[in-house]
């Protein structure tokens, strides 16, 4: 739950933009669209979006890697995204990297090839693909920095 709360606070704040949207009207948490529940539905004016978010602990040799175990739920979020694109929604998915000092950020094909290759279809289907890392202390987490995702 601590990505979901990092990213209602920064989309709340004004701190997290997403490109294509403009300032936020409406920010509504857990929504279904189609077989799915999305972490945020989110107006802009006459723009509607939904946003999946999924946090990363995992990182190998300075890369941030997603998912640490294959995920049958993470694959059906991605084909949602995917339709809800294609049915006028903005949609993206966004990994919120629960450390700093990352080189970037890619789909861990060796645990879930199938998710990797998802996950690039839908990039190239019009799913908006980002990651941040994060400060974290003891008592707090905040979205930090953009991180380049390398999807292979």
């Amino acid at each position: 739950t601590a990505p979901n709360k990092v990213v209602k606070e920064a989309l709340a704040s004004g701190k997290l933009l997403l490109y294509g949207l403009g300032a936020l009207t409406l920010i509504k948490p857990e929504t279904i669209f189609g077989a799915s529940r999305f972490d945020f539905y989110l107006e802009a004016g006459e723009r509607k979006a939904f946003v999946e978010v999924k946090g990363v602990t995992l990182e190998e040799d300075g890369v941030a890697l997603f998912p640490d175990a294959p995920t049958e739920r993470g694959l059906k979020h991605i084909e949602e995204l995917i339709i809800a694109g294609e049915k006028g929604f903005i949609p993206y998915i966004v990994f919120v990297i629960q450390m700093k000092g990352v080189k970037h950020f890619s789909p861990h094909s060796r645990t879930h090839p199938d998710f990797s290759e998802s996950l690039k279809k839908a990039s190239h289907r019009g799913v908006h693909v980002l990651s941040f890392d994060c400060m974290v202390t003891p008592d707090s987490m905040t979205l930090g920095d953009p991180v380049t995702v390398v999807l292979p």
